[in-house]
């Protein structure tokens, strides 16, 4: 089901009813951007420890904005042995409402690749739900408290210059408890109005009608100040802000839930829940951790889960998540083990039956759903000897789980997983080359790169001026490259190591050696006289 701006407010109260049902709650995110070209080294790289990682993608994470959020609930049904799933598309837009503009960026690539698929630009831009951090509502509070709140946007000025011009001429003529009607508001439009109003004349009042319209009605300042002070102002400051948080007002729901929040790949999703829904990202790795794990006490990456699955259950190596649910749907249960739990689409979901939709969040976060639930019930009838009780429970489920809860997948770098509960475990990757290169002068990293890059994939740094290091995941990478380059006139290959290629202990040797050196002449320059 798709959701915007306009009928948000209205369906927040189901989705908190079915937040509150939920066995779990799997998310995915679009943005306008992943990687920001514009900063320099902001590559991912295998070379990467965690807090390296992390800061890279913070400053892209500042940079891009989520454009499209998709929420799947699954919950049991008490009378059958099946999962229903509700899932959800939600079409978001930064707020404008009295804060500083926001600033974004959108990636070529990125918007190329979402138009691909069929991502609807025009419901992002007209129809997006707003949503804002606590810095921001912090901001806006004060703004509308010292009523120095700005309207930002030209097309929004416009309408509103439109709306006062109407509300003037009408007024002069107007009596006491006459009324007008202003049409077509949408929005913002619809508290902005109100607020310029109230502070531009003094003598009117206004309501919300519902249907893009607000009502006008001209009164007394003693009447005015008693419909002020009255619990039906639909512009007090706390019913602005919770219009104003739009989306973030979801994102509070499922924060106090504490359901286990699933996602495939999930850090870059749960960094942009940070920094748009909550607060800005810290600058400390671990403080991210931390505030992430106080919100969400309960992580599930589906993508950590399967390649554990490659190695326990000779799962197939793939990559995508279409793929992964795609395999889990093909007949790789041993037929003595109880059918996969029923997974059922909600009527109002019911297309993504009908319909492949790879890149839609919503279509996406159902897909990270049934995986979980698929892989949960494969990793629960290979763990037991004995045989798997019909209809396994959520909590059976969430056992088998335990060693993959709350480690995000870390994509190419020193870690294999990022552990929100915990430290974070070292990854083992193929042994590390080393380059010498002779003969070839002027060399730098992008230089071989390019001239590994036709065998087989390496991330490079320097080591030295003319050695630089090769780093890749893949242990047949690593025995093609000695073995093609065993005899290359001018880059000789090796496996690195430490004692002998560093840097640091060939300085320390070169230093020892030479007050090993001193020492020795000045005992033996020392001792002469005496012989």
């Amino acid at each position: 089901m798709e959701v915007g701006a306009e009928g948000f407010a209205r369906r927040l109260p189901r989705l908190r009813r079915r937040i509150s049902r939920a066995a779990f709650v799997a998310l995915d995110t679009e943005f306008t951007g992943l990687h920001s070209t514009s900063l320099q080294n902001n590559e991912p790289s295998l070379f990467d420890s965690p807090v390296e990682r992390y800061l890279k993608a913070r400053q892209s994470v500042q940079r891009f904005t989520v454009i499209q959020l998709g929420k799947c609930c699954s919950d049991t049904e008490s009378d059958l042995p099946r999962y229903v799933v509700h899932s959800y598309n939600f079409f978001l837009f930064p707020s404008t409402l009295g804060i500083r503009d926001v600033e974004f960026t959108l990636s070529a690539s990125s918007i190329q690749f979402l138009s691909h698929y069929g991502f609807d630009y025009n419901k992002f831009l007209k129809d997006g739900i707003p949503y804002m951090n606590e810095v921001q509502e912090k901001i806006l509070g004060q703004h509308l408290l010292a009523g120095s709140w700005k309207v930002h946007s030209s097309a929004d000025r416009d309408v509103l210059k439109k709306a006062i011009d109407e509300v003037t001429c009408w007024i002069a003529a107007a009596k006491e408890e006459e009324t007008m009607i202003l049409q077509d508001l949408s929005g913002y439009h619809i508290l902005e109005v109100q607020l310029v109003l109230r502070q531009a004349l003094q003598n009117v009042w206004t309501e919300p009608l519902g249907d893009k319209k607000v009502m006008v009605k001209k009164v007394s300042p003693q009447h005015r100040q008693l419909l002020e002070n009255s619990s039906c102002d639909h512009c007090q400051k706390k019913l602005i802000l919770l219009s104003a948080r739009g989306f973030t007002n979801l994102f509070q729901i499922l924060v106090k839930a504490k359901k286990p929040l699933v996602g495939h790949n999930m850090l870059m999703d749960l960094m942009h829940l940070h920094d748009k829904f909550y607060r800005p990202l810290p600058e400390s790795y671990e403080e991210f951790k931390r505030n992430i794990h106080n919100l969400f006490p309960v992580l599930i990456d589906t993508k950590t889960v399967t390649k554990s699955m490659q190695k326990k259950c000779l799962f197939p190596r793939v990559s995508s998540l279409l793929e992964v649910y795609a395999v889990l749907c093909s007949s790789i249960l041993n037929p003595k083990d109880p059918p996969c739990p029923v997974i059922a689409l909600a009527s109002d979901c019911s297309r993504y039956a009908e319909k492949k939709s790879p890149h839609e969040a919503g279509y996406d976060a159902f897909l990270c759903g049934s995986v979980l639930l698929m892989s949960a019930h494969l990793l629960l009838c290979r763990s037991k000897d004995d045989a798997v009780e019909a209809d396994p429970s959520f909590s059976q489920y969430l056992t088998v789980l335990a060693e993959h809860v709350n480690k995000v997948n870390f994509i190419r770098g020193a870690v294999s997983s990022i552990n929100f509960s915990g430290e974070d475990a070292p990854c083992h990757h193929p042994p590390v080359l080393v380059v010498h290169v002779r003969g070839w002068p002027g060399l730098n990293e992008r230089q071989i790169y390019q001239e590994f890059k036709a065998l087989c994939h390496f991330d490079v740094r320097r080591l030295s001026k003319n050695q630089f290091i090769l780093l890749s995941s893949k242990y047949k990478h690593v025995r093609r490259v000695l073995r093609d380059y065993r005899h290359h006139p001018h880059l000789q290959v090796s496996v690195y190591r430490h004692w002998r290629h560093s840097p640091r202990v060939n300085c320390l040797l070169q230093i020892s050696g030479i007050v090993a050196l001193w020492s020795l002449l000045a005992f033996v320059l020392g001792g002469a006289p005496s012989c």
